[in-house]
C-alpha cells in the first residue's frame, strides 16, 4: 500500500500543492499520470484544471475521472488522487459511480493513493470525523478503510481567548469517543500521513497532529513519529459505555 493523505492542498505564502512537492515525488515515483477524482466540488473540469497546474512541476499528467467512465478510469489508472471539498458530496458520488469498492481493491494491489481534505477523510473507516456539512445525503458512512483509523484533516486547536462560544474541535472528537472506540488522527494544516504496507508515519510542517484515543488524554505528535501500531487498530462504532 502506498497512501499520501494530506490535510490541505495549499499552504500560506505557496502555490497549490507546492507545500507537497517533495513527499508527492515519492508517492507518485514511476508514474506518468494520476487519476483524480474532482466530486467533492461542483465544477469538476475546473478542478481538474487546478490539480493539473499543482503537478505540472512534477511533470505528472491529470486525468479527470469525470471525462469518461469513471470506474473504467480508476481500473486503468496508475495512481489516483482524490481531491478536497464536501466529504458528504464525495462519499455520495463514489457509491453512484461504484468507485468506493474499485479504489478500495485497487488500492489494496498496489495503486498509489493520494488524498486531500475531503479526500482524507474517506481513507478511514468512515466519514463520521468530516468538518462538512451535510448537503447530501450518502447511502452510507462507510468508507475506503485504508488505514484503520479516524482521520480530522484541518484539525485546529481551541483558541486560547475562547471568544469562540460554540464546541472547539477538541469537544467534538472528544465526543465522537464517546460513542465509538478509534483512535483519531487530528491534521494540522500542512501536515499527512504516511502509509508504505505496514508502516505509517505523521510528516510535514512542525506543528504536527493531534491523537485523540478512547480512554486517555489528547496528546500532540510531532512530524516524523511512526505511528504504525495504530495500523493493528480493531475500530469499534456505536461503542457506547452501555454497549461495553
Amino acid at each position: 500500500m502506498r497512501l499520501l493523505l494530506m490535510s490541505n492542498s495549499i499552504a500560506p505564502g505557496r502555490g497549490y500543492l507546492e507545500h507537497a512537492h517533495e513527499v508527492l515525488t515519492e508517492t507518485l515515483g514511476g508514474v506518468g499520470a494520476v487519476t483524480f477524482i474532482p466530486f467533492a466540488l461542483k465544477d469538476h473540469d475546473a478542478y481538474t484544471e487546478i490539480i493539473a497546474t499543482g503537478l505540472r512541476p512534477l511533470g505528472v499528467k491529470v486525468i479527470g475521472a469525470h471525462t469518461a467512465k469513471p470506474a473504467d478510469l480508476v481500473r486503468r489508472a496508475e495512481a489516483v488522487f482524490v481531491g478536497g471539498g464536501n466529504t458528504f458530496r464525495l462519499v455520495q458520488a463514489l457509491y453512484r459511480t461504484g468507485l468506493m469498492e474499485i479504489i478500495k481493491a485497487r488500492v489494496a494491489d498496489g495503486l498509489p493513493y493520494i488524498g486531500s481534505s475531503a479526500g482524507t477523510n474517506v481513507a478511514g473507516p468512515t466519514m463520521r470525523t468530516t468538518n462538512d456539512m451535510p448537503i447530501v445525503q450518502p447511502p452510507s458512512f462507510e468508507t475506503l478503510n485504508l488505514v484503520p483509523v479516524q482521520i480530522n484533516p484541518h484539525y485546529i486547536d481551541p483558541p486560547p481567548d475562547r471568544v469562540h462560544m460554540g464546541e472547539t474541535r477538541e469537544e467534538r472528537l472528544l465526543q465522537f469517543l464517546e460513542e465509538n472506540d478509534v483512535p483519531v488522527v487530528g491534521l494540522r494544516e500542512g501536515t499527512w500521513l504516511e502509509r508504505s504496507d505496514a508502516k505509517l508515519t505523521l510528516g510535514g510542517i512542525d506543528a504536527g497532529a493531534r491523537l485523540f484515543q478512547r480512554g486517555a488524554e489528547p496528546r500532540d505528535i510531532s512530524p516524523g513519529t511512526d505511528l504504525s501500531h495504530l495500523l493493528s487498530t480493531r475500530p469499534r462504532f456505536d461503542a457506547t459505555d452501555r454497549a461495553r
